[in-house]
């Protein structure tokens, strides 16, 4: 169950920094994939059902899962970080747990551990029913590097 913390918002500069990282990703606009929740050390990305980001059987591809999953990820860890510090990620294992179908699917990105050169974060990912209900059909854990911003 969720509490209250898992919904809290990040400050509105943090938000924006987040918002504007992500609209410069190209893989994430050619999915579909939009942020829904900024939070300190968590943030959700959602991906709506579409014969593009599915495989041969109908199912979300793994491949289109893992992309939002480890987006959510690196976001959830750059909420922490100040403005001049971007994330790249060292690693990621994700479990595909059981077929990914739904309206949307939801990747949760939370932060088990910032450090101040490696973070680790736990990856979730939900397939979301038009009337609400949720399944769990990946989980995984990554582990990134805190990098200066490079000149633009």
């Amino acid at each position: 169950m969720e509490d209250r913390t898992q919904r809290e918002q990040s400050s509105p500069e943090v938000q924006k920094r987040v918002r504007a990282s992500f609209d410069r990703q190209g893989l994430m606009a050619h999915l579909g994939a939009r942020i829904t929740h900024i939070g300190p050390g968590r943030v959700h990305i959602e991906l709506p059902s579409r014969p593009e980001v599915t495989q041969q059987h109908g199912y979300f591809h793994a491949g289109a899962t893992s992309a939002v999953a480890d987006s959510a990820g690196g976001y959830a860890a750059s909420t922490l970080f100040p403005e001049d510090a971007e994330v790249l990620t060292v690693e990621y294992k994700i479990n595909l747990l059981a077929p990914a179908t739904g309206d949307h699917i939801e990747a949760i990105g939370t932060v088990l551990r910032a450090g101040r050169t490696l973070t680790v974060c736990r990856l979730e990912v939900y397939g979301v029913r038009h009337d609400g209900e949720r399944e769990l059909v990946a989980n995984g854990q990554q582990t990134l590097i805190r990098v200066d911003r490079p000149a633009r």
